[in-house]
């Protein structure tokens, strides 16, 4: 059983399809997850001049001294064999003379990003993908909502309880593995390049179900999003700033120099702290990426991106595009090992909504798709081989949950947008202990107000909180600043922190030190 339908999930089923019988669950439609927005493209050590090692370095760099080696060295060794097997799978590449183009973006030492149609890597990864799925047997399950994971008599995860996205009957589907994919959460925040499945609800499953999560405190903000008063969410991507575009204040002036001597390329942690202070200092609600040093080149190397911003007015071959930072992508989530498993038997996790370990405190641009292919791969494998070695048992039902106290569609609305308001304001890029605290109030709130909700949307509503809760509650103890998360009340980075926070419903939280 495969939850999500992007590139971790479909790589997760495709790569277990030709030995078990697979079925792939997504709460939307298949191709409505993250993958299919991502414009960046994907990292490997494929090009001349380039090496695993390389981009091993890069990598742990912009982790900021919390990576999982181990993991990161999986990243980058299988990193080229599953850009071949996409390939193989039908993704078109962008290429010329018959080899990849190859782009670099943000704290890449090589040129080393592969891209589809100039921006549009994850739709076209997606897309094949999912044309694949299509023809292997897979059981695709579309517009269901995860509700809960089932457990057999021995504790072991044996399936999942669903609802149609409708608000239809609960199901509950047996399975001798559990695959979790079902990708992050920048929903929860008020500002965010995330689509609207993004809510977190994977964390929250395996959380409830009683798996560890770590690192929840490091949430990525991206520096460039577009800054337009009723947009819909939309990334401006890194690899603009790659090509050559350049970040300016309302003055016109470069500042992110002042910041890092990489200025542009400059690691995301860095470029959207910049951003942020330069937005505060002139109150400000947006500065500017200035696209016009690209000259022609940037309608053919963007087009997605030149075409969005016309829809808003913007000719970025004349005029600079409005940005500001967004919550983009959840480093942390449900731990794994470097095969997927977590500390529950028989639930792995791949993708962003599992902790790998690879980003540490930071991710390195164009790494996430990466890790969705590796990591859905090994994920599958440790699962079938799991399979082969124990029986299937088949899941404890409780019975119909008990009902919960009625919670009008308005009201469950209503909490929802105070959760993501107070994240954006106290759980936002730069925090501090009184911000994190109103924020973990509210979601606590949320939590212990509907604490077996019948309704979906509702259901809905309480896995969102109780994954802002984590979020909040690791950022509290973390009483440093490194890589993502940031401390106004403690700015500085501190060795007594070189690890991660680990957290489980039954035994509270503890720090595993790197040191």
């Amino acid at each position: 059983m495969v939850v999500g339908g992007g590139i971790a999930g479909l790589s997760a089923a495709l790569t277990a399809s030709g030995r078990a019988r697979v079925a792939l669950v997504s709460k939307g439609a298949i191709d409505d997850g993250a993958t299919r927005w991502a414009q960046g493209g994907i990292a490997a050590a494929i090009g001349e001049g380039d090496s695993e090692q390389l981009h091993f370095e890069d990598t742990v760099a912009a982790g900021r001294g919390l990576c999982d080696e181990a993991a990161v060295r999986v990243l980058v060794t299988d990193g080229p064999a599953r850009v071949r097997e996409l390939l193989a799978w039908g993704a078109s590449f962008d290429s010329a003379g018959g080899a990849l183009l190859l782009g670099r973006e943000a704290a890449h030492s090589r040129n080393r990003i592969v891209h589809a149609g100039g921006d549009a890597t994850g739709r076209e990864l997606e897309a094949a993908l999912v044309r694949r799925l299509r023809h292997s047997g897979v059981t695709v399950i579309e517009n269901a909502h995860v509700t809960g994971l089932l457990s057999d008599q021995h504790g072991r995860c044996s399936g999942i309880e669903m609802r149609d996205r409708d608000g239809g009957g609960r199901r509950l589907l047996g399975a001798g593995a559990v695959i979790l994919a079902s990708g992050g959460a920048g929903r929860l925040w008020r500002h965010t390049t995330n689509p609207a499945s993004a809510t977190g609800d994977g964390v929250a499953l395996a959380w409830d179900a009683g798996a560890e999560v770590v690192s929840m405190e490091f949430m990525q903000f991206h520096p460039t999003a577009l800054a337009v008063a009723g947009a819909e969410p939309f990334l401006i991507s890194e690899a603009m700033r790659g090509e050559g575009a350049q970040v300016i204040d309302g003055k016109g002036e470069r500042f992110l120099f002042e910041a890092d001597p990489r200025g542009e390329l400059a690691g995301r942690d860095v470029v959207s702290r910049a951003i942020w202070e330069r937005l505060a200092d002139d109150g400000a609600d947006h500065v500017f990426l200035d696209c016009r040093p690209l000259g022609a080149l940037v309608r053919e190397r963007f087009p997605t991106i030149t075409a969005v911003c016309g829809e808003h007015g913007i000719d970025v071959t004349t005029q600079p595009i409005p940005i500001a930072p967004a919550a983009h992508y959840l480093i942390g989530g449900v731990r794994t090992d470097v095969d997927g498993a977590t500390s529950l038997s028989g639930l792995f996790a791949c993708g962003e909504v599992a902790g790998s370990g690879v980003h540490g405190a930071n991710r390195l641009a164009s790494n996430s798709l990466l890790e969705g292919a590796v990591f859905g791969h090994r994920a599958a494998l440790r699962a079938l081989g799991e399979l082969a070695e124990r029986p299937i048992a088949r899941p404890a039902d409780g019975g119909e949950p008990a009902e919960a106290a009625p919670n009008p569609a308005a009201d469950v609305a209503a909490a929802a947008e105070r959760l993501r308001d107070a994240m954006w304001q106290g759980c936002g890029l730069v925090r501090d202990a009184d911000g994190l605290r109103r924020a973990l109030d509210t979601a606590e709130h949320i939590v212990a107000t509907i604490p077996a909700p019948t309704s979906l949307d509702a259901a809905r509503l309480h896995q969102c909180a109780t994954t802002a809760a984590l979020v909040c509650r690791s950022a509290l103890l973390r009483e440093e600043s490194r890589g993502s998360h940031t401390r106004a009340d403690f700015p500085s980075t501190r060795d007594s922190w070189h690890g991660v926070l680990v957290m489980q419903k039954e035994r509270g939280h503890r720090f595993d030190s790197n040191a």
